[in-house]
C-alpha cells in the first residue's frame, strides 16, 4: 500500500513525458474525469452505507470546517512571515511585470485552456447521489464491491496526476525566472497546513495523525478522501474529503479578506487547488503577474500531496 501511489505516479509521469500523449490529452482527461466520477460515487456510497456516519454528519461537518479554517489560518500565517522576511511578493510582482507581456500571456493562455468544467457541479452531485445509493440500495454483504471501485478510481487518478506532471513540466521553467525562493511559498503552505491540522487535533480532541493527514491534503479532496478511506476506513476518509472541500469553500468565501492581509494570503488559502479550480478566482485578486506564482504553487502542491499522504499516515 505504501508504494502503490508512487508506482502509479511514476507510470503516469513516464507516459506524460512521451511525445504521443499530447495529441491524446482530451482522451486522457476524459478517462481521468470518469475516474473522478467513479471515486465520488464510491465515497458517497461508502458514507451512505455507514449508519453511524450518517447519524453524525452534523458533528463531522463542524470538525471539518474547524480543521479547514485552522489549516488556512496557519498557512496564511507562515506565508505572511515568509513575505515579511525572505520573499516579498510585491517585489516579485514588479519583476514579473518587467518581463514585458510574456508572463501575462502565459496566464491568459492557461485560463483559456481551463474553461469552467462541468465537474465543478458534477462531483458534489455524484457524492450526493452516491450517498443515496449507499443508503437505499447497498446492503452490508455488497459493501466489498466498493473497495474494488475505490482501488480502480485511485489507480486512474494517480496515473492521471503523473501524466499531468509529465505534460505540464514546462510550468517549472518559470521557477528559473522567479528564482528558487518561490518554492518556499509551497513549503510555507505545507508547514502551515500540517500545523493547522495538529492544532485542530488538540482543539477537537481527535488523534493528531488523522487531523494532520487530512489537513495535509491541502484542497486535493479527491485523492485525500480516497487514500484515507483505503487506509483507515470511510469515517476517516469522509473527514479527510470534507476537510479539503471545506478549505476550497472557505478560501473562496474569504478571498476579499485574505487579499487585505497580504499578496500571498489568497495563494496560501488555495493551496493545491491553485493548479485548477482555484486558479481563476485567486488570480482575479492577486493579479495576472502573481497568477503565475499561484499556478506554480498549486502545481507543486498537487504533485506533492500523493507523495506526502503515505508519509504522514506512517508517522
Amino acid at each position: 500500500m505504501t508504494w502503490f501511489p508512487f508506482i502509479c505516479l511514476g507510470i503516469g509521469a513516464l507516459i506524460g513525458f512521451t511525445r504521443w500523449v499530447k495529441p491524446m490529452l482530451k482522451w486522457v482527461d476524459l478517462i481521468i474525469n470518469i475516474g473522478l466520477i467513479i471515486l465520488m460515487l464510491t465515497l458517497g456510497a461508502k458514507i451512505g452505507s455507514n449508519d453511524s456516519l450518517i447519524s453524525s454528519l452534523g458533528l463531522l461537518g463542524f470538525r471539518c470546517l474547524l480543521t479547514a479554517a485552522l489549516a488556512i489560518a496557519f498557512s496564511v500565517l507562515f506565508t505572511v512571515l515568509l513575505e515579511k522576511t525572505i520573499l516579498p511578493l510585491e517585489e516579485v510582482q514588479k519583476k514579473l511585470a518587467s518581463q514585458n507581456m510574456g508572463i501575462e500571456q502565459e496566464i491568459d493562455h492557461i485560463e483559456e485552456k481551463k474553461p469552467a468544467s462541468p465537474l465543478v457541479w458534477m462531483m458534489p452531485a455524484c457524492v450526493i447521489l452516491g450517498i443515496g445509493m449507499g443508503y437505499l440500495l447497498i446492503s452490508p454483504p455488497q459493501i466489498f464491491v466498493l473497495d474494488y471501485t475505490l482501488m480502480v478510481s485511485l489507480v486512474i487518478i494517480y496515473v492521471g496526476v503523473g501524466i499531468s506532471f509529465g505534460v505540464n513540466r514546462d510550468v517549472f521553467r518559470y521557477v528559473r525566472v522567479l528564482g528558487w525562493k518561490i518554492v518556499l511559498i509551497s513549503a510555507a503552505i505545507v508547514a502551515g497546513s500540517l500545523a493547522g491540522g495538529f492544532a485542530s487535533g488538540l482543539v477537537l480532541g481527535m488523534p493528531a495523525y488523522i487531523t494532520v493527514t487530512a489537513a495535509g491534503g491541502m484542497s486535493y479532496y479527491s485523492v485525500t478522501g480516497a487514500y484515507l478511506t483505503q487506509v483507515y476506513g470511510i469515517e476517516v476518509g469522509a473527514y479527510g474529503f470534507l476537510v479539503n472541500v471545506a478549505r476550497e469553500f472557505l478560501t473562496v468565501l474569504f478571498l476579499p479578506l485574505l487579499i487585505k492581509i497580504s499578496k500571498g494570503s489568497p495563494i496560501a488559502g488555495g493551496a493545491a487547488g491553485n493548479m485548477d479550480t482555484m486558479l481563476a478566482p485567486v488570480t482575479k485578486f492577486v493579479g495576472p503577474e502573481l497568477g503565475l506564482v499561484t499556478l506554480i504553487t498549486g502545481t507543486i502542491l498537487t504533485f506533492l500531496v500523493p507523495f506526502l499522504l503515505p508519509v504522514l499516515v506512517h508517522l
